[in-house]
Protein backbone atom coordinates (compact mmCIF):
# COMPACT_ATOMS: atom_id res chain seq x y z
CA UNK A 1 0.00 0.00 0.00
CA UNK A 2 1.43 3.37 -0.71
CA UNK A 3 1.71 6.14 1.66
CA UNK A 4 -1.34 8.80 1.61
CA UNK A 5 -0.56 11.96 0.51
CA UNK A 6 -1.89 15.26 1.67
CA UNK A 7 -4.88 15.52 -0.90
CA UNK A 8 -6.53 11.56 0.44
CA UNK A 9 -6.13 13.05 4.32
CA UNK A 10 -9.47 13.96 5.87
CA UNK A 11 -9.21 17.96 6.19
CA UNK A 12 -9.86 17.29 9.77
CA UNK A 13 -6.64 15.06 10.28
CA UNK A 14 -3.95 17.24 7.63
CA UNK A 15 -0.88 17.67 10.10
CA UNK A 16 -0.75 21.56 10.99
CA UNK A 17 2.07 24.17 10.56
CA UNK A 18 4.59 23.90 13.06
CA UNK A 19 3.47 27.24 13.84
CA UNK A 20 0.68 27.45 16.21
CA UNK A 21 0.57 23.53 16.44
CA UNK A 22 0.60 23.52 19.80
CA UNK A 23 -2.30 25.64 20.40
CA UNK A 24 -4.56 23.89 17.44
CA UNK A 25 -3.97 20.93 19.21
CA UNK A 26 -5.62 22.17 21.99
CA UNK A 27 -8.01 25.03 20.50
CA UNK A 28 -8.44 24.18 17.22
CA UNK A 29 -9.89 27.48 15.68
CA UNK A 30 -7.88 28.14 12.81
CA UNK A 31 -8.89 24.41 11.75
CA UNK A 32 -12.40 25.47 12.85
CA UNK A 33 -12.20 28.48 10.73
CA UNK A 34 -10.95 26.28 7.35
CA UNK A 35 -13.44 23.75 7.49
CA UNK A 36 -16.45 26.08 8.27
CA UNK A 37 -15.54 29.57 6.05
CA UNK A 38 -12.36 28.79 3.54
CA UNK A 39 -13.45 24.86 2.49
CA UNK A 40 -17.04 25.19 2.69
CA UNK A 41 -18.59 24.00 0.11
CA UNK A 42 -21.36 25.82 -1.71
CA UNK A 43 -23.65 24.97 -4.63
CA UNK A 44 -21.38 25.90 -7.85
CA UNK A 45 -24.63 27.87 -9.25
CA UNK A 46 -24.94 30.66 -6.60
CA UNK A 47 -26.30 33.77 -8.62
CA UNK A 48 -25.60 37.68 -6.97
CA UNK A 49 -28.47 37.43 -4.08
CA UNK A 50 -26.99 34.97 -2.39
CA UNK A 51 -24.02 37.90 -1.77
CA UNK A 52 -26.93 40.08 0.38
CA UNK A 53 -26.48 37.73 3.09
CA UNK A 54 -22.51 38.77 3.31
CA UNK A 55 -23.76 42.50 2.57
CA UNK A 56 -25.51 41.96 5.92
CA UNK A 57 -22.78 40.73 8.21
CA UNK A 58 -20.64 43.88 6.69
CA UNK A 59 -23.45 46.46 7.44
CA UNK A 60 -23.94 44.95 10.98
CA UNK A 61 -19.93 45.35 11.78
CA UNK A 62 -20.03 49.20 10.48
CA UNK A 63 -23.61 49.56 12.49
CA UNK A 64 -21.90 48.16 15.53
CA UNK A 65 -17.95 49.83 15.39
CA UNK A 66 -19.93 53.31 14.61
CA UNK A 67 -22.31 52.46 17.26
CA UNK A 68 -19.53 52.04 20.19
CA UNK A 69 -17.74 55.27 18.93
CA UNK A 70 -21.42 57.31 19.13
CA UNK A 71 -22.33 55.77 22.25
CA UNK A 72 -19.28 57.37 23.90
CA UNK A 73 -20.37 60.53 23.20
CA UNK A 74 -24.16 60.37 23.47
CA UNK A 75 -25.81 61.77 26.67
CA UNK A 76 -28.91 59.58 27.16
CA UNK A 77 -31.32 61.85 28.95
CA UNK A 78 -34.34 64.15 27.89
CA UNK A 79 -32.13 67.48 28.79
CA UNK A 80 -28.98 66.15 26.66
CA UNK A 81 -29.49 63.77 24.19
CA UNK A 82 -30.54 66.01 21.39
CA UNK A 83 -27.77 68.17 22.33
CA UNK A 84 -25.30 65.38 22.69
CA UNK A 85 -26.07 64.34 18.86
CA UNK A 86 -25.25 67.83 17.86
CA UNK A 87 -21.99 68.07 19.72
CA UNK A 88 -21.43 64.50 17.83
CA UNK A 89 -22.13 66.32 14.83
CA UNK A 90 -20.24 69.87 14.91
CA UNK A 91 -17.68 68.99 17.88
CA UNK A 92 -16.44 65.27 18.07
CA UNK A 93 -13.48 65.08 15.35
CA UNK A 94 -15.31 62.55 12.08
CA UNK A 95 -18.57 62.52 14.83
CA UNK A 96 -20.29 63.48 11.50
CA UNK A 97 -18.83 60.84 9.44
CA UNK A 98 -19.50 58.04 12.40
CA UNK A 99 -23.25 59.22 12.69
CA UNK A 100 -23.64 59.92 8.63
CA UNK A 101 -22.33 56.11 8.38
CA UNK A 102 -24.67 55.06 10.99
CA UNK A 103 -27.80 56.19 9.47
CA UNK A 104 -27.27 55.35 6.10
CA UNK A 105 -26.06 51.74 7.63
CA UNK A 106 -29.55 51.22 9.12
CA UNK A 107 -30.84 51.58 5.56
CA UNK A 108 -28.70 49.80 3.67
CA UNK A 109 -28.96 46.96 6.35
CA UNK A 110 -32.46 46.73 5.81
CA UNK A 111 -32.26 47.01 2.01
CA UNK A 112 -29.98 44.19 2.07
CA UNK A 113 -32.59 42.19 4.63
CA UNK A 114 -35.42 42.73 2.74
CA UNK A 115 -33.00 41.45 -0.51
CA UNK A 116 -32.51 38.44 1.51
CA UNK A 117 -35.83 37.59 2.51
CA UNK A 118 -36.89 38.10 -1.14
CA UNK A 119 -34.68 35.69 -2.26
CA UNK A 120 -35.22 33.03 0.41
CA UNK A 121 -38.90 33.10 -0.40
CA UNK A 122 -38.42 33.09 -4.26
CA UNK A 123 -35.66 30.31 -4.22
CA UNK A 124 -37.62 28.18 -0.99
CA UNK A 125 -34.92 28.25 1.37
CA UNK A 126 -37.25 28.02 4.13
CA UNK A 127 -38.18 24.26 3.10
CA UNK A 128 -37.00 21.22 5.30
CA UNK A 129 -34.43 20.37 6.05
CA UNK A 130 -34.55 24.35 6.60
CA UNK A 131 -36.64 25.75 8.90
CA UNK A 132 -34.37 26.62 12.00
CA UNK A 133 -32.33 28.59 9.22
CA UNK A 134 -35.50 30.41 8.23
CA UNK A 135 -37.08 30.91 12.04
CA UNK A 136 -33.39 31.81 13.08
CA UNK A 137 -33.62 34.69 10.13
CA UNK A 138 -37.00 35.67 11.25
CA UNK A 139 -36.02 36.09 14.77
CA UNK A 140 -32.97 38.22 13.46
CA UNK A 141 -35.22 40.64 11.80
CA UNK A 142 -37.52 41.07 14.54
CA UNK A 143 -34.69 41.86 16.79
CA UNK A 144 -33.36 44.34 14.02
CA UNK A 145 -36.58 46.20 13.90
CA UNK A 146 -36.15 46.26 17.79
CA UNK A 147 -32.99 47.73 17.61
CA UNK A 148 -33.78 50.38 14.86
CA UNK A 149 -36.68 51.64 16.40
CA UNK A 150 -35.10 52.09 19.57
CA UNK A 151 -32.01 53.55 17.93
CA UNK A 152 -34.44 56.29 16.08
CA UNK A 153 -35.58 57.23 19.45
CA UNK A 154 -32.14 58.33 20.96
CA UNK A 155 -31.54 61.55 19.05
CA UNK A 156 -34.50 63.15 20.52
CA UNK A 157 -35.61 65.22 17.78
CA UNK A 158 -39.58 65.66 17.22
CA UNK A 159 -39.97 62.58 14.88
CA UNK A 160 -38.02 60.54 17.29
CA UNK A 161 -40.11 61.87 20.22
CA UNK A 162 -43.96 61.49 18.46
CA UNK A 163 -42.72 57.81 16.98
CA UNK A 164 -41.82 57.13 20.63
CA UNK A 165 -45.72 58.04 21.48
CA UNK A 166 -47.15 56.45 18.58
CA UNK A 167 -45.70 52.90 19.38
CA UNK A 168 -45.97 53.49 22.83
CA UNK A 169 -49.68 53.69 22.08
CA UNK A 170 -49.96 51.13 20.13
CA UNK A 171 -48.45 48.61 23.11
CA UNK A 172 -50.70 50.66 25.69
CA UNK A 173 -53.78 48.80 23.39
CA UNK A 174 -52.65 45.72 24.13
CA UNK A 175 -55.42 44.33 26.58
CA UNK A 176 -54.52 43.62 30.34
CA UNK A 177 -50.72 44.05 29.75
CA UNK A 178 -50.94 47.11 27.55
CA UNK A 179 -50.56 49.50 29.97
CA UNK A 180 -48.34 48.45 32.19
CA UNK A 181 -46.13 47.38 29.55
CA UNK A 182 -46.16 51.07 27.66
CA UNK A 183 -45.32 52.36 31.16
CA UNK A 184 -42.00 50.18 31.62
CA UNK A 185 -40.76 51.10 27.87
CA UNK A 186 -41.34 54.71 27.98
CA UNK A 187 -40.71 55.08 31.71
CA UNK A 188 -44.01 56.91 31.95
CA UNK A 189 -47.52 57.81 30.43
CA UNK A 190 -45.97 59.14 27.84
CA UNK A 191 -42.36 59.65 26.51
CA UNK A 192 -40.17 61.73 29.05
CA UNK A 193 -37.18 62.00 31.14
CA UNK A 194 -36.59 58.07 31.59
CA UNK A 195 -36.77 57.09 28.08
CA UNK A 196 -33.65 58.07 26.27
CA UNK A 197 -31.70 56.39 28.65
CA UNK A 198 -34.13 53.25 29.07
CA UNK A 199 -34.05 53.15 24.96
CA UNK A 200 -30.26 53.88 24.94
CA UNK A 201 -30.44 50.60 27.33
CA UNK A 202 -32.23 48.61 24.65
CA UNK A 203 -30.55 49.55 21.89
CA UNK A 204 -27.11 48.54 23.20
CA UNK A 205 -29.04 45.03 24.30
CA UNK A 206 -30.88 44.12 21.20
CA UNK A 207 -27.71 45.04 19.23
CA UNK A 208 -25.77 42.10 21.50
CA UNK A 209 -29.04 39.65 20.86
CA UNK A 210 -29.02 40.33 17.16
CA UNK A 211 -25.18 38.70 16.89
CA UNK A 212 -25.87 36.01 19.23
CA UNK A 213 -29.28 34.87 16.92
CA UNK A 214 -27.13 35.53 13.27
CA UNK A 215 -24.25 33.08 14.85
CA UNK A 216 -27.23 30.49 15.59
CA UNK A 217 -28.29 31.50 11.60
CA UNK A 218 -24.76 30.65 10.75
CA UNK A 219 -24.70 27.89 12.33
CA UNK A 220 -27.90 26.48 11.01
CA UNK A 221 -26.76 27.21 7.48
CA UNK A 222 -23.85 25.41 7.84
CA UNK A 223 -25.29 22.03 9.16
CA UNK A 224 -27.88 21.96 6.28
CA UNK A 225 -25.87 23.96 3.46
CA UNK A 226 -27.05 26.42 1.36
CA UNK A 227 -29.88 26.21 -1.26
CA UNK A 228 -29.39 26.97 -4.78
CA UNK A 229 -31.42 28.84 -7.20
CA UNK A 230 -31.81 25.24 -9.52
CA UNK A 231 -33.57 23.80 -6.04
CA UNK A 232 -31.79 20.73 -6.21
CA UNK A 233 -29.18 19.74 -3.33
CA UNK A 234 -25.39 19.01 -4.70
CA UNK A 235 -24.82 15.15 -4.49
CA UNK A 236 -21.05 14.85 -4.64
CA UNK A 237 -18.11 17.38 -4.63
CA UNK A 238 -18.27 18.01 -7.84
CA UNK A 239 -21.52 19.82 -7.49
CA UNK A 240 -19.51 22.37 -5.17
CA UNK A 241 -16.86 24.95 -4.89
CA UNK A 242 -15.13 25.86 -1.88
CA UNK A 243 -15.79 29.58 -0.23
CA UNK A 244 -12.46 30.88 -0.76
CA UNK A 245 -11.19 31.70 -3.48
CA UNK A 246 -14.31 31.39 -5.64
CA UNK A 247 -17.48 32.84 -3.89
CA UNK A 248 -15.34 35.56 -1.57
CA UNK A 249 -14.07 36.90 -5.08
CA UNK A 250 -17.50 37.04 -6.65
CA UNK A 251 -19.00 38.53 -3.07
CA UNK A 252 -15.80 40.61 -2.76
CA UNK A 253 -16.86 42.28 -5.80
CA UNK A 254 -19.91 42.96 -4.98
CA UNK A 255 -19.19 43.95 -1.64
CA UNK A 256 -16.94 47.00 -3.22
CA UNK A 257 -19.97 47.99 -4.62
CA UNK A 258 -22.29 47.81 -2.33
CA UNK A 259 -19.51 50.23 0.02
CA UNK A 260 -19.62 52.34 -2.50
CA UNK A 261 -23.27 52.87 -2.41
CA UNK A 262 -23.68 53.26 1.46
CA UNK A 263 -20.40 55.53 1.50
CA UNK A 264 -22.14 57.89 -1.09
CA UNK A 265 -24.93 58.04 0.85
CA UNK A 266 -23.35 58.65 4.12
CA UNK A 267 -20.97 61.40 2.68
CA UNK A 268 -23.11 63.12 -0.31
CA UNK A 269 -26.92 62.70 1.13
CA UNK A 270 -27.35 61.88 4.79
CA UNK A 271 -30.11 63.60 5.10
CA UNK A 272 -31.74 61.94 1.56
CA UNK A 273 -33.52 59.33 4.09
CA UNK A 274 -33.98 61.42 7.30
CA UNK A 275 -37.28 63.71 7.99
CA UNK A 276 -36.51 67.53 8.34
CA UNK A 277 -38.60 67.72 11.68
CA UNK A 278 -35.95 65.08 13.18
CA UNK A 279 -32.94 67.90 13.42
CA UNK A 280 -35.55 69.79 15.50
CA UNK A 281 -35.63 69.02 19.27
CA UNK A 282 -38.74 66.80 20.69
CA UNK A 283 -41.35 69.04 21.48
CA UNK A 284 -44.25 66.95 23.52
CA UNK A 285 -46.52 70.66 22.42
CA UNK A 286 -45.92 70.66 19.00
CA UNK A 287 -47.49 67.61 17.02
CA UNK A 288 -45.81 67.71 13.53
CA UNK A 289 -48.36 67.54 10.41
CA UNK A 290 -47.62 64.51 9.61
CA UNK A 291 -45.33 62.00 11.86
CA UNK A 292 -43.55 59.91 9.09
CA UNK A 293 -41.45 56.86 10.14
CA UNK A 294 -38.22 56.09 8.04
CA UNK A 295 -38.80 54.32 4.75
CA UNK A 296 -38.23 50.49 6.05
CA UNK A 297 -40.95 50.85 8.90
CA UNK A 298 -43.73 52.09 6.48
CA UNK A 299 -45.53 48.87 5.43
CA UNK A 300 -46.21 48.44 9.26
CA UNK A 301 -47.07 51.96 10.13
CA UNK A 302 -49.33 51.57 7.45
CA UNK A 303 -50.73 48.54 8.49
CA UNK A 304 -51.23 50.41 12.39
CA UNK A 305 -52.81 53.42 10.74
CA UNK A 306 -55.30 51.36 8.45
CA UNK A 307 -58.10 50.59 10.77
CA UNK A 308 -59.31 53.14 13.31
CA UNK A 309 -58.71 50.63 16.51
CA UNK A 310 -55.38 50.80 17.88
CA UNK A 311 -55.39 47.18 18.56
CA UNK A 312 -56.74 46.31 15.39
CA UNK A 313 -53.73 47.68 13.76
CA UNK A 314 -51.31 46.32 15.80
CA UNK A 315 -52.85 42.71 15.29
CA UNK A 316 -52.47 43.72 11.53
CA UNK A 317 -48.59 44.79 11.70
CA UNK A 318 -48.21 40.93 14.02
CA UNK A 319 -49.83 38.69 11.44
CA UNK A 320 -47.77 40.32 8.49
CA UNK A 321 -44.81 39.16 10.44
CA UNK A 322 -46.85 35.88 11.18
CA UNK A 323 -47.25 35.37 7.97
CA UNK A 324 -43.78 35.59 7.33
CA UNK A 325 -42.75 32.95 10.18
CA UNK A 326 -45.19 30.75 9.09
CA UNK A 327 -43.95 30.37 5.49
CA UNK A 328 -42.04 26.55 6.37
Amino acid sequence: MTPATRLDLDPDQAPEPATGSWLERRLPVGRALRREYRDYPLPRNLNALWFFGAFAVVTLAAMIVTGICLALHYTPTEAGAFDSVEAIIRRVPSGWILRSVHMAGASCFFAVLYVHIFRGLYYGSYKAPREVLWLSGFVALLMVMATAFFGYVLPWGQMSYWGAVVVGNAVAAIPLIGHPLAGMLLGGDAPGAATPMRFFVLHMLCGGLICAVLFIHIAALHVTGSNNPAGIEPRSPADTLPMHPFYTTKDGVGLCLFLAVLLGLAFLAPALLTEADNYLPANPLLTPPDITPEWYFTPFYALLRSVPSRLGGLLLAGAALAVVAAVP
